[in-house]
């Protein structure tokens, strides 16, 4: 967070009050990573940061703890970003699980020619990325690979329970995607489907095949959650993302 972004969003949004743009940054911070898990807020020195007072950051903070992103503990003082934990992993893919083979058999059915290449590009390009360990290649093909999926059904149920759980799935996501830089799970047994499973979640698309993208979608889901699960010898893969 710093005092040159926030003035970008301040340019662009003049209406805007300020606690809602410093909420914006603090939150794009917290889904992306770049602020860890677990991560205790020091309104003082974000507030010197970003070259405001600490009432709108403050406040912020408690607009992100009423929707679960900032949380305080028993006994301690001040607020906290909320903690990954791969039980509560396991319940969010469940439904993510859910979510997105069910869009992925609509896709094949009723997806566009113009959807279908971009998803093609987009596959390709997370392969090549996950195989050269580009993060940040990674993280430009990956949500929106699949966001795309989401929209391409045009099912606003399926778009609407999308978006409840996108914030903590990109916070999975992009941890998820950390863990494949690492060196240390280049021995990860699930690294390598990793790098394929856009691709074959996208060629099920291609040849219209419902049920094939269904069942794809499912592993892909599936092998996220595995590969996480093993990315630390301990029984806690988050603990290496924690400052």
């Amino acid at each position: 967070m710093d005092r040159v972004t926030l003035r970008k969003h301040m340019e662009e949004n003049p209406d805007a009050k300020l606690r809602d743009l410093v909420m914006k940054l603090l939150y794009d911070e917290i889904v992306s990573l770049r602020i860890a898990p677990g991560t205790k807020l020091n309104v003082n020195q974000m507030a010197s940061n970003l070259g405001v007072s600490r009432t709108p950051v403050a406040e912020a903070i408690g607009s992100l703890a009423e929707i679960g992103f900032v949380v305080s503990h028993p006994g301690q003082t001040g607020s906290f970003v909320l903690d990954l934990s791969i039980t509560d992993m396991i319940d969010l893919y469940r439904v993510r699980s859910a979510i997105e083979s069910e869009a992925a058999a609509i896709c094949a059915t009723t997806a566009e020619e113009a959807t279908v290449r971009e998803l093609t590009m987009l596959a390709d390009a997370y392969q090549d990325s996950v195989l050269r360990r580009d993060i940040r290649g990674m993280r430009e093909t990956d949500m929106p690979f699949h966001r795309l999926i989401i929209d391409a059904t045009r099912n606003v149920y399926i778009i609407q329970a999308y978006e409840q759980i996108l914030p903590k799935l990109t916070m999975y996501q992009s941890s998820m995607i950390e863990f494949v830089g690492q060196a240390a799970n280049e021995a990860n047994p699930w690294l390598s489907s990793v790098a394929y499973n856009h691709t074959s979640v996208v060629s099920a698309i291609r040849m219209r095949m419902p049920e094939l993208a269904r069942q794809s979608m499912g592993e892909h889901v599936s092998t996220s959650l595995n590969f996480t699960s093993l990315s630390d010898v301990g029984t806690d893969p988050f603990r290496s993302l924690q400052h």
